[in-house]
């Protein structure tokens, strides 16, 4: 059976989506920098957005891996427990980075602009999401399921610059 990412990687449309309004492209792995987690947990890089952030899995597995995001800027934290759940928040909520207080009032004002260079964003989402079988929390879900992620700052999650070997600050501010 294919794996999400294989899956995403060709199918063009689903691939599309998640570049913009996603800011997820597959082929922008790599990180900025050396990077390692504190726990000497794995730590794989899998997708990148077009500001030199990185999406990373932790720890050993598939697609099922915490997902950790840095950004270009010395920030990080976990974001999703798998990559369904990535894609949810993706999906639902593609302006994630501007909900710092993770409420909708602050997702409305975020969606607000990207709905008026896409106002048929929510079709288009509906149908990629059907063709990966996602099925789609409600924005109120997704912003709280990512207040819950960013906020389990375990041992296990905090990333490490190598060269320096100083943590990332949270990625959320906490």
């Amino acid at each position: 059976m294919p794996t999400l990412l294989s899956r995403i990687s060709t199918q063009p449309e689903i691939a599309e989506f998640l570049r913009w309004p996603g800011d997820f492209e597959l082929d922008r792995a790599d990180h900025v920098e050396p990077v390692h987690l504190a726990s000497g947990a794995r730590l794989e890089g899998f997708a990148g957005d077009g500001s030199g952030g990185t999406f990373f899995f932790c720890g050993e597995g598939g697609d099922e891996r915490a997902v950790l995001y840095a950004d270009s800027e010395g920030s990080a934290g976990l974001i999703a427990v798998g990559l369904r759940e990535l894609l949810q928040l993706l999906f639902v909520v593609p302006w994630w980075r501007d909900c710092p207080s993770f409420t909708e009032a602050e997702s409305r004002a975020a969606a607000s602009e990207f709905l008026e260079d896409m106002p048929d964003l929510a079709d288009l989402r509906d149908r990629a999401a059907a063709a990966l079988g996602l099925d789609l929390p409600t924005e109120s879900e997704a912003l709280q399921r990512l207040r819950q992620r960013s906020s389990q700052a375990s041992q296990d999650y905090i990333l490490i610059l190598t060269s320096e070997g100083t943590p990332y600050e949270p990625l959320f501010g906490e």
